[in-house]
Order: structure tokens, then sequence, then C-alpha cells
């Protein structure tokens, strides 16, 4: 199949390596695993997905839409601020609404029959490298920090979310965490039938000490009798996509710079956020030095500078790793620049354009 560039490639064999260490996680320890939308929503492999995690969770109404819609299962539902036009559609999608705050909490449970009511709490611990993901900083807006507040609505709720990690591979971390948790929040635990954890556990990355965390899990759980949830996003997907480019340019100002037919702003806009390299598979000791730039009028568009044991030149191309979390879902039109198709690798090895967008598509994201 002859593919134009710049396309999103998602290699379904990848994503089942991380998708059965999910399921294996939940069948050792109880805990259920729903993916996180805000991280990865391309639908397309969500056939795939839902056969080793037990639904999604969402942080608007849009997602908790697409979840019930495209994925199906559980539908865990939150958002930071509902209005009451979100929350008159999202009852229609959600098992379980989570709310941020106990006004938004008492201002909408009373329309809210036969669904799970849950309230995401602010533990003031986290495990991030970034300040601006850190959901306990200070004057932090996410979740409830009063425990006294808590107990006076403990009999609405059902479970508690609490989402206080970012890129946590550390078990040790995680079990000291949990622990805390469990002596802080505990009466109220043996109270209620769910926590969510949140997102952000690294536990599929190589090495990680899976029984470990398998049997933390089930032990917290049957201590206070509670299904744990996990909302794996970037744990479910890593590793399992990449952006592929080519260069259309080579210019020389002090360093070769080689010009690449996608942008970090407008298709890995992480990289700009968190000002971090884009991953590539590139040889330390290569012969060959060049910064990898993106085409975007953005004098910071850049991916980052790397050696390569091969000369490039106009027409090569060039693999950038780990393109799917928070990628994809941030993808966007600045510049006018041509949006990366998206392709799919199926395990049987075919390979299929699952989504290709065109001038009318960035004509109608306008007015």
């Amino acid at each position: 199949m002859n593919l134009s560039t710049p396309y999103y490639l998602i290699d379904e064999t990848k994503l089942l390596k991380n998708l059965k260490k999910i399921k294996y996680v939940s069948r050792n320890s109880g805990a259920k695993s729903v993916l996180a939308l805000k991280c990865f929503s391309t639908w397309s492999v969500f056939p795939l997905m839902k056969q080793y995690m037990d639904g999604t969770t969402s942080s608007s109404l849009y997602e908790a839409r697409l979840g019930h819609e495209k994925f199906g299962k559980e539908v865990h539902a939150y958002c930071v601020g509902f209005s009451k036009e979100d929350i008159k559609e999202v009852k229609k999608y959600a098992d379980k609404i989570i709310f941020n705050s106990i006004s938004q909490l008492k201002m909408f449970y009373k329309g809210l029959k036969n669904i799970k009511i849950g309230l995401r709490i602010n533990p003031k611990i986290s495990y991030s490298h970034f300040d601006l993901a850190d959901p306990a900083r200070k004057y932090s807006r996410l979740g409830v920090v009063d425990k006294k507040s808590i107990l006076k609505i403990l009999p609405l709720i059902s479970g508690l979310m609490f989402h206080f990690n970012c890129e946590n591979d550390d078990f040790k971390n995680f079990s000291k965490n949990l622990d805390y948790l469990g002596r802080n929040y505990g009466d109220l635990l043996k109270k209620l039938e769910w926590i969510s954890l949140g997102g952000g556990l690294y536990f599929t990355k190589e090495g990680y000490p899976l029984d470990k965390f398998c049997k933390k899990l089930k032990e917290f759980s049957e201590k206070f009798q509670i299904q744990i949830y996990l909302e794996p996003g970037e744990t479910a997907i890593t590793r399992s996509a990449e952006l592929v480019t080519s260069i259309v340019d080579i210019v020389h100002n002090e360093i070769d710079i080689a010009i690449v037919d996608a942008s970090t702003e407008a298709h890995m806009l992480d990289l700009l956020i968190y000002r971090t390299p884009a991953k590539m598979e590139a040889s330390v000791s290569g012969k060959y030095k060049y910064m990898i730039a993106g085409r975007s009028c953005l004098a910071g568009d850049i991916f980052g500078t790397y050696n390569f044991k091969n000369k490039l030149k106009i027409g090569s191309i060039v693999k950038i790793s780990d393109a799917a979390g928070y990628s994809m879902v941030k993808k966007n039109w600045f510049n006018g620049l041509q949006m990366p198709s998206i392709v799919v690798k199926k395990l049987d090895g075919s390979t299929k354009i699952v989504r290709q967008f065109e001038y009318k598509d960035y004509i109608n994201s306008l007015s």
C-alpha cells in the first residue's frame, strides 16, 4: 500500500502487548480498567481494546457519548464543571457520574436516579514530573480537599475518585501512596462500593512488577471490601503508534536542520506544552547529526536533535515514536497544515487507512 505522509500509524500487535498486561492485572487483582478517552479516543481500534478493558472514562459530555456509542461496556463520566445541559445529556450515556466538587454534586444529584454517583477527592499527594499536570499543585481546583464536608454528603455517593498520578512508573511510590489513602480515607471507603485510582500509573512499562502491583490492589480491595477501578490512558497505548513523516527540505544554520511535513504544534502538541523532545529511534552514536523540525511558521516547532547512521535527504522517512497518547486527540489545523491520516496495522499484518483529512475538513472546522 502506497501511503502518503504524514500519517499516524497504530500497530495493533504492539497495542495488544499493553492490553494483555491490563487484562492480567484485572484477572489477578480484581481491579477493573476503563480507558481514559482524554488521552486516546481513536475509536477505530476500540473493537480490539474492549476485549481487554471494562469500559471508558471521560472528561466531557462528548467523550462520554463516544465511549457509550463506540466502546460500550461501562461509561464513567467526569467533568471539572458540568452544565445543566451537560447533565441532561450525559445521564443518557453514563453508568457512573463523578463530580469534581460538592457544590456540583448537590446541584445535580436529585435528577440522577439509577446512576452511580461519585466524587473526586484531592488527597494533597501526587506523583508528577510536571507542575502543569500535578493535580495536587497549589490552588488546585481538581477534587475536594476537606474531609469533613465529604462525610456530610456520603449517603449521596457510591464511590470516590483519586486521580493523583502522572506517568508514575515507581511501584514503591504507588504502594506508599495507596497506604496513605487507606489510612486517611479508609473509614469512608468501608461505607462505599467503589474507588477509582485514576490514570497515570505506568504499569505496562517493561520491568514493572506486575505481580506485586496486583497483590497490592487485591489486598486493598479486600481490606475495604471495595471495587477498584484504574483509568489507563497512556498506559494502554504506549509505544503502539508513530507519526510517520517525510523530509521536505534540509537547511543549515550552524547545524543541519531537516524539515518534515508535520508539526509539533499541530500534530504532537504535548511536546511543546511540556517542552520535551520527541522520541525517535535514532542511533546515539550515529555519524550524522540533524535537528528535526516541523514545517509550521512557529520558530520553536522543533521535534528534537538526533544522530542518524545515514545521511538524510529530501524524501527520507522520519518516524516519531509514541504518537498516540495526548497527540491524536489534540491534533489541530494550525497554519492550515495537512492533517495526518490515521492508519492501522491490523493483527494479521494488513494495513488499513481508516481516515484521511481533506480541505473540506479544514473548512468545516471553521466558520
